[in-house]
């Protein structure tokens, strides 16, 4: 039975979705071999549109056709009334995803990994407890639609996870970092030396006044980041919760402030040649020069918005689309980080906060005890910082940046940063 010919007689719209996917995890828990699994899911989903409503359901037992066709049309029954259009067939950019290497990547392989990272951080701190998660993947995603979509493209993500718990006394320490790729990199370790790096910076404990000063804020922070993604979805726009809807064509920001996505990056975590839709990836710039030139919408929101779809439709097999960014890029500056850095006579230099989800991100409004943090004085990192504040909001601190760094990172997978330097900020210290 072929269930998009079914439905296409009792629909004005239909799309159907095979999604296939197989991934191997090797786990590190406190420094030794836990765990190994190897997972498959497959399935399939199907969004119609009828009468003017939209529906939606999926199931992982592919024979069940009948079943699913029934829960999408009693879905539609009651399901949002939207001018959605799935998309006709388009291009899409060559975009470089599988590596047969990383599909084949045996256990042993990934065990050996781990136990690399275990070897480059456990002579740094014997005592810490480190946790490693190691997980390649295969996924192949097949769209059909009414409108003559038929796409079929295959990924090959690999990840690495790595926690670091550092206790010593009543001192106690968390790092997090993690990596991610769909093409073998013979420099998976940098992550992992970055990580190093820091765990041997922190040994050394330092005080820093409570006033204002320069923070420059590293790209492992989020502390600006996290707030843009939300400000930027255009689900947010479209319900009016985001501090920038109405405000495209207007400068926002510092003019050192630049914002893409693109998908379209051979090898990067989120890259694919369409999104989960079936609509082409491309080159999206959000905030150019300070300037904000639009949002990120996928099929559902940018037909509520009246706009076009930009690409950015996300899904799983069992949840419906949503906007969501995938390579997020914020641009690089013309300063050299060690240039910043020398330039600061007493400073805070911010790794990583506390709590940052869970108050209200898409204000912008933050005020967080920093879990990694380090003191400049004239000109170099002197020590870590504890039990030290910082408040603000994002959207003001935007607006006069003093200097965004040359370097930038790939952090959390998909999101690449720079160094940025805010000239004056509240610092709050322990009295």
């Amino acid at each position: 039975m072929d269930i998009l010919k079914q439905l296409q007689s009792q629909t004005e719209q239909v799309e159907v979705l095979h999604l296939k996917s197989e991934s191997t995890t090797v786990e590190y828990e406190a420094n030794k071999l836990k765990t190994s699994k190897v997972e498959q899911t497959q399935g399939m989903a199907v969004r119609v549109v009828r009468k003017g409503r939209l529906g939606f359901a999926a199931s992982s037992d592919e024979k069940a056709e009948n079943k699913l066709m029934t829960n999408a049309l009693e879905s539609a029954a009651y399901g949002d009334e939207i001018p959605i259009q799935f998309p006709a067939p388009q291009p899409a950019p060559v975009v470089a995803t599988y590596d047969q290497k990383l599909a084949e990547f045996p256990i042993p392989r990934l065990v050996e990994i781990g136990q690399e990272i275990l070897d480059l951080l456990l002579p740094v701190d014997p005592e810490a407890r480190i946790n490693v998660t190691l997980k390649r993947g295969v996924t192949e995603m097949t769209l059909r639609n009414q409108a003559g979509t038929d796409i079929t493209f295959n990924r090959s993500p690999f990840s690495i996870d790595t926690e670091i718990s550092s206790i010593h006394g009543d001192d106690i320490l968390i790092l997090f970092d993690m990596t991610g790729t769909t093409l073998w990199d013979e420099n998976y370790l940098d992550f992992a030396y970055r990580l190093a790096e820091k765990l041997e910076m922190a040994k050394k404990i330092t005080t820093i006044r409570s006033g204002h000063m320069p923070v420059l804020f590293s790209p492992s922070s989020l502390v600006l980041g996290l707030p843009l993604m939300e400000g930027l979805d255009g689900k947010n726009v479209f319900t009016g919760i985001s501090p920038l809807a109405g405000k495209v064509g207007e400068k926002l920001f510092d003019s050192k402030v630049s914002v893409i996505d693109d998908a379209t990056l051979d090898g990067r975590f989120n890259s694919a040649p369409y999104d989960a839709e079936g609509v082409p990836h491309q080159r999206n710039a959000f905030i150019e020069n300070g300037v904000l030139k639009g949002f990120y919408y996928d099929l559902k929101t940018a037909a509520q918005s009246g706009v076009e779809s930009t690409g950015n439709g996300a899904r799983g097999l069992f949840f419906p689309p949503n906007p969501a960014t995938t390579n997020l890029i914020i641009g690089a500056g013309e300063t050299q980080l060690a240039d910043i850095i020398a330039g600061m006579d007493e400073g805070l230099l911010v790794e990583d906060v506390l709590g940052l989800g869970q108050g209200n991100i898409i204000s912008g409004a933050f005020s967080n005890p920093i879990s990694l943090g380090f003191k400049i004085e004239k000109g170099e990192i002197v020590g870590r910082v504890k039990d030290v504040s910082i408040a603000g909001n994002v959207y003001d601190l935007l607006k006069n940046v003093t200097a965004v760094s040359h370097e930038t990172q790939w952090v959390y997978t998909s999101l690449n940063m720079p160094y940025v330097l805010m000239a004056d900020m509240n610092v709050v210290g322990k009295a």
